[in-house]
């Protein structure tokens, strides 16, 4: 490759364009024969990379496939935004909800071959450089994203991005009074409104959802249970006038602990903690993935039978909710 050529390739994650290929001097049937041999690769009318550099960047598609739109687009002020933008930023993205590249543009709307350009208002503090990327803000992002996606999808990645510190209530809802009067806003209001940075797995997000959707009150979440003094153990969910404790039970606890613990390890040590709580006369309600199937009615209607029943009239405990949730790491 001319060196002219790579400069501007290195650029763009390795993506250049017919103009960048005419200023280093390759004539359009020598572009012509690159891709034929399979050299180069044409992604978009205009857009090339090399079939070594496509290769290398097989794990991220996605992007290959933004960058590609905008270089074709030829647009400054575009920027990847929705969905392509949640990817982007490795937020939580659930299944079925498309490939098809999203932009916005301050000045155009536009629709094409998999992507679709909405014109929309961008505030400078809406846009963030990533790479070689414009991208909205994840304050923006989730937002234009909870007027589009299911709601359980939206508050799963809104609760993500507040656990780990990437956006702020504040700021969700600073977004949000921008788009007042924006088709979904209010989709995007009830999410921001359900969403809690204390959950600290999509699980946990899911769980609450289905609970005050059986008509319960959302539990405190990530809430200290001490005994005389001595942390018992930081449960999942609590109702405090029942005393019960909701756990979420994912697999992944066990299959793949953190901290270096075995499954074994993992399993005893929620057996001690679940006896513990129970000696001090909480009741405990597990809840998996797999009760949000045809089983939820049944396990919605005991969790309200058991949380309609009044805890021990005497504690030998108290339950203190945090203020945040813990990023796990392994």
């Amino acid at each position: 490759m001319h060196p002219v050529l790579r400069v501007a390739a290195d650029r763009q994650w390795g993506l250049f364009t017919a103009a960048d290929a005419r200023r280093a001097g390759y004539g359009h049937d020598e572009v012509r024969s690159l891709c034929d041999t399979g050299r180069w690769v044409r992604l978009r009318r205009g857009v090339y990379t090399t079939g070594e550099r496509l290769t290398a960047l097989e794990g991220r598609r996605h992007g290959v496939d933004c960058l590609a739109t905008l270089l074709h687009l030829d647009r400054p002020d575009a920027t990847i935004s929705h969905t392509s933008a949640a990817r982007l930023l490795d937020l939580p993205v659930g299944p079925g909800l498309g490939t098809t590249v999203r932009l916005t543009d301050p000045g155009q709307w536009r629709t094409g071959a998999a992507f679709r350009m909405t014109s929309a208002p961008l505030d400078t503090g809406e846009v963030v450089v990533h790479e070689p990327f414009r991208l909205t803000s994840v304050a923006r992002t989730l937002v234009d994203c909870a007027r589009e996606w299911p709601l359980e999808a939206a508050v799963v990645a809104m609760d993500a991005a507040l656990l780990a510190g990437r956006t702020t209530t504040g700021e969700l809802a600073r977004v949000m009074t921008g788009q007042r009067g924006w088709r979904g806003a209010q989709r995007a209001r009830r999410a921001i409104a359900l969403a809690d940075g204390r959950a600290e797995s999509p699980l946990e997000t899911r769980g609450r959802l289905r609970i005050v959707g059986s008509g319960l009150p959302a539990p405190d979440l990530q809430v200290e249970i001490r005994s005389e003094g001595r942390l018992v153990g930081v449960v999942d969910g609590w109702f405090d006038a029942a005393a019960v404790v909701v756990e979420f039970d994912g697999r992944v606890k066990y299959t793949d602990p953190w901290r270096d613990r075995t499954a074994g390890r993992v399993l005893w040590e929620e057996k001690r903690r679940e006896d513990a709580l129970r000696a001090l006369g909480i009741r405990v309600v597990r809840i998996a993935d797999a009760d949000f199937g045809d089983r939820w009615p049944a396990v919605g209607a005991e969790l309200a039978r058991v949380v309609g029943t009044p805890g021990p009239a005497a504690r030998r405990f108290t339950a203190s909710p945090r203020t945040s949730g813990h990023r796990r790491s392994a």
